[in-house]
């Protein structure tokens, strides 16, 4: 490690794969970019324009840290700067995982030189945190309004000082959807005030109504939302010259003639220059809800999102345009993924399954050791495969083709009986590669399949396993895409090597799928079956990623 460390620092890569290399890049570097911008499951999206750059955050749902915070210069290379909820609240009740629940669709807002983020949990109610950094550290939420079934909440506004909070129903929990409501906020931005109004519905057409927007354009209130569903939906605007309504709608983006499912729910802002652009999701099943760019042009004051290509009067999503003008240019910059573990902070991209106690001690980074260790905690025994073991870390699919590997070392104890440590492709289908310690303290290697884990009843299915005769061993999972259209199938095959270079595939290829509400994950774990006092644990020496073209 004291080697590894070395050669990265005058530049040198390491066993094949470049400590740099990174996934998907929506920078074409001509000066025009590619959709999706971010082939990343950054669900539900929302952006404001702040006091340097622009600012998004996106649903995160039961997943530790949560709301994650992304800054950009230029609406296209995005950088992901950090999260607002350290854990997610309430944080015992998220102590277990919570597959689906927590944050829906948050809206982020720059006000007064503080920056706002609602979300609505459909269990909990309508949170707020905010912060004047949204890099730094933000305040503890606040409980707006204690509720049950209120989602997709954003806040306004208005040049009078008074503030409003639009809304919509998750039909599981309240008994009702397809209708926005309008309530007056307090202008601290705590509470809610007076009584709410539905002020639209959409039950004629517009099913599933939801994840609506509100700003303040050319004269009019705007209410922007998506209606249709996650898969084949679309987008509406609604405007209003009193912001109670009555609104007019019109559909503003939609499939149309263009191979893009689904083209809705995200933020508009504006540059320097005036010009419009919106930022939207388009679910891609496994790969899960991939963020786009749309430019915005405006006509008879209404928008057009994307280009009118087949001039029916809806826009229509581009898969290439020229990058917004923001008075600058600015290199190319792909999220980052891989990660040497060389510092004492876990990389930003990685996310545990659930808020994790104090007293159980997953895994740590290691300061300047070099590596990142995993220990073999037994899970909780109604735990009966992946799908609500807490600590899983994970993160999220970096693009639609690549290559992730793993090198670790397994210190195994025997009296620790049966320990494990792998690569996981998790999702509600999830498979995994991994070395294990059995009864007996012997080494093998095993690849696991667990098919419908949210329902199904059975135990994984071992796929294949052999003796292993060493505890330093590398893994590899090649993620490919092999239909880019819907449903967007891909497969994913494991590899190990003993050294480094030679790299052999190991059991089946499988199909990966969405999990609750979000695209597949990828990432580490480290499980035990039995408490003692010194558990068995794997150090992680690195976790790269390369897009494979």
């Amino acid at each position: 490690m004291k080697l590894k460390r070395l050669l990265l620092s005058i530049g040198l890569t390491v066993y094949g794969l470049g400590a740099n290399a990174q996934g998907w890049n929506g920078d074409l570097g001509n000066g025009k970019y590619k959709n999706p911008i971010l082939h990343v499951d950054y669900s539900d999206p929302d952006v404001c324009v702040g006091k340097e750059g622009y600012y998004m955050t996106a649903s995160s749902f039961n997943s530790s840290p949560g709301l994650p915070i992304l800054h950009s210069n230029d609406l296209v290379n995005w950088e992901l700067i950090g999260y607002a909820l350290q854990n997610q609240f309430p944080v015992e009740h998220f102590r277990t995982v919570r597959h689906g629940d927590g944050v829906w669709a948050p809206s982020i807002r720059y006000h007064n030189g503080e920056y706002y983020i609602y979300w609505g949990d459909p269990d909990f109610g309508i949170y707020m945190v905010k912060t004047k950094d949204p890099a730094g550290t933000w305040e503890e939420p606040v409980l707006v309004k204690e509720a049950k079934g209120i989602i997709d909440t954003c806040p306004f506004w208005d040049e009078d000082g008074k503030a409003y909070l639009s809304y919509a129903f998750a039909g599981s929990r309240a008994n009702v959807k397809t209708v926005l409501m309008l309530s007056e906020l307090a202008p601290d931005g705590t509470r809610l005030i007076g009584n709410p109004a539905m002020v639209f519905d959409g039950h004629n057409g517009h099913t599933t109504v939801e994840g609506s927007k509100m700003y303040k354009l050319k004269g009019y209130y705007w209410v922007m939302a998506p209606a249709g569903g996650v898969k084949p939906g679309w987008q509406l605007a609604m405007r209003s010259k009193n912001v109670w309504g009555p609104y007019e709608s019109k559909i503003v983006l939609n499939q149309g003639d263009t191979k893009m499912n689904g083209p809705h729910q995200g933020g508009y802002v504006e540059t320097p220059n005036g010009d419009g652009w919106f930022i939207h999701f388009q679910d891609r099943w496994a790969y899960g809800r991939v963020l786009n760019l749309q430019p915005v042009t405006w006509k008879e004051d209404w928008p057009i999102m994307g280009k009118d290509s087949n001039k029916d009067g809806i826009g229509e999503p581009v898969m290439e345009w020229t990058k917004p003008n923001v008075g600058k240019n600015y290199p190319a910059t792909p999220l980052v993924t891989s990660d040497e573990f060389n510092g004492h902070q876990f990389g930003l991209q990685w996310q545990w399954q659930a808020n994790q106690n104090p007293g159980e001690h997953w895994g740590w980074s290691s300061a300047n050791l070099g590596f990142m260790r995993l220990n073999c905690i037994p899970s909780n025994e109604e735990v009966k495969s992946m799908w609500m073991m807490p600590n899983l870390l994970l993160q999220k699919f970096p693009g639609a083709n690549f290559t992730a590997t793993a090198k670790l070392s397994f210190e195994n104890n025997p009296d620790a009986e049966e320990s494990s440590t792998g690569l996981i492709v998790f999702g509600e289908d999830y498979a995994y590669i991994a070395i294990e310690q059995d009864k007996d303290g012997k080494l093998k290697l095993v690849q696991r399949l667990m098919k419908d884990s949210r329902t199904s009843k059975d135990l994984e299915t071992e796929i294949r396993a052999m003796p292993i005769g060493q505890k330093n061993v590398y893994f590899r999972a090649k993620v490919e895409m092999v239909q880019n259209i819907e449903p967007f199938d891909a497969k994913v095959t494991f590899y190990y090597s003993t050294d480094g270079k030679t790299f052999k595939a190991f059991g089946s290829s499988f199909k990966p799928s969405a999990g609750r509400w979000v695209g597949a994950k990828i990432g580490l774990f480290a499980t035990g079956t039995k408490s003692i006092s010194d558990s068995s644990y794997a150090d992680y020496d690195w976790f790269r990623v390369e897009e494979d073209k």
